[in-house]
């Protein structure tokens, strides 16, 4: 399994080395606690659109092609993502590449221009962005429900934002949020994969020494009491895209507990074993998209069911559905479903840890989200600890009836009543 070191730049920035014995890549992911959640009202959207402009260049590769055409020339894979709780960009190339893989990515990412060009140039694609979100009834569904969990705290707001404020940032907003929020001290740097490229500590110490060094800024608010929003998208459609949330009231904080809840969302909807899928899909014929999925945000936690439906099958999936979540509740898991889960999770977990990128992005959430040093075995072992009782308990905590639900499709929001 993986073999971990860690050092800190000048800047404060923590830098993560994770060597994957018998690969022959390395992925460089940096990250910071600068997602949508650190968002004031009136930025929503600042962080992703940041994201987006940065990619136009920095002081040694000034130009969007330049950018593109070096990682090309590497062989790189280069991309970015936003979420509520990150901001992260990351590079994997063949390990022989890593030097310049480091100097272009903390160059545009660290030193980015943020002309002023470019930026009225990407507005209008981020918006092309959000259109086509919203013009996609499933990603549509995604942030409604966020919308019905949350209400409008930050973690309730799309990631992109809405168009309005993306017609309107300026340079000004977009290097006052970035000076607010992108600290080294509040970040890191994960190097994944094989490592005997890499450059010695002192150019690696300048390389990723060129994001900012500052104090960090206030912690992001913490998360509102739970909601039982119903918020619906009526469309005249044959097809439903249905999310109901629940709000586990559980430490969100202990890995023990977020292991227990990992477990309980795979054999609710997490395999074509769980019980959503045999039934709602299997038994009933009601969807052919059916799952479940149970994470942490930090400071709190969320289980989500999805189904994908023909719309005069909504109703009977809806109830259903939360009828089940409500046995699980009321009389538990049984010690066969719990193994089955234990071992398909960890499964998942071995699997994606032969991967330079998946390490990455799993050190970066545990670290930053988290506050937790990444240990691939320790975090496999402790799926393979959750026992029956844990995952029970967690059943337990989970409220049958305080549920958010959004839904796009001929629908009304008294359609989801429940009692």
């Amino acid at each position: 399994m993986p073999q971990i070191s860690s050092s800190v730049a000048p800047n404060g920035l923590p830098i993560h080395r994770i060597a994957l014995p018998g690969t022959r890549t390395l992925t460089a992911l940096v990250a910071f606690d600068a997602g949508a959640r650190t968002e004031k009202p009136e930025e929503n959207g600042i962080a992703h659109f940041l994201e987006h402009l940065v990619f136009k260049g920095g002081e040694t590769y000034d130009h969007y092609r330049k950018v593109n055409e070096t990682a090309e020339r590497m062989g790189g894979v280069l991309n970015a993502f936003t979420s509520h709780s990150l901001v992260a960009f990351h590079i994997t190339v063949r390990a022989e590449s890593a030097e310049p893989a480091l100097d272009l990515l903390t160059d545009f990412s660290g030193r980015p221009l943020l002309d002023a060009e470019e930026l009225d140039k990407e507005r209008g694609v981020v918006i092309q962005e959000i259109a086509r979100y919203n013009d996609q009834p499933s990603a549509l569904a995604e942030m409604l429900i966020d919308r019905a969990a949350f209400g409008d705290h930050p973690l309730g707001r799309p990631v992109l934002g809405p168009k309005e404020h993306l017609e309107r940032f300026s340079r000004d907003q977009v290097v006052a949020f970035r000076d607010r929020r992108w600290s080294g001290r509040t970040g890191g740097a994960f190097l994944v994969g094989c490592l005997d490229h890499l450059p010695d500590d002192e150019r690696l110490g300048e390389l990723l020494g060129r994001f900012p060094d500052l104090e960090p800024d206030a912690p992001a608010d913490p998360a509102p009491a739970p909601r039982t929003d119903r918020v619906i998208e009526s469309r005249d459609t044959n097809q439903s895209h249905l999310r109901i949330a629940y709000r586990p009231q559980v430490d969100a904080t202990d890995p023990k507990v977020r292991a227990a809840l990992s477990i309980y969302g795979t054999l609710l909807g997490g395999s074509m074993g769980s019980r959503l899928f045999d039934e709602i899909r299997e038994q009933r014929g009601l969807a052919y998209s059916v799952s479940a999925s149970a994470w942490s945000i930090g400071d709190t936690a969320q289980l989500q069911l999805s189904a994908g439906l023909d719309s005069s099958k909504t109703d009977e999936a809806y109830a259903r559905m939360r009828e089940i979540v409500r046995e699980l509740h009321d009389d538990g898991p049984t010690a066969e479903e719990v193994a089955r889960a234990r071992a398909y999770t960890a499964g998942r977990l071995v699997l994606a840890f032969e991967n330079s990128g998946a390490v990455a992005r799993h050190a970066a959430n545990g670290t930053i989200v988290h506050d937790e040093a990444f240990d691939a075995d320790a975090t496999i072992a402790r799926m393979d600890a959750v026992t029956l009782d844990e995952v029970r308990e967690v059943a337990r905590a989970i409220d049958p009836a305080e549920a958010a639900v959004a839904c796009v499709g001929p629908h009304e929001a008294t359609d989801f009543d429940w009692s």
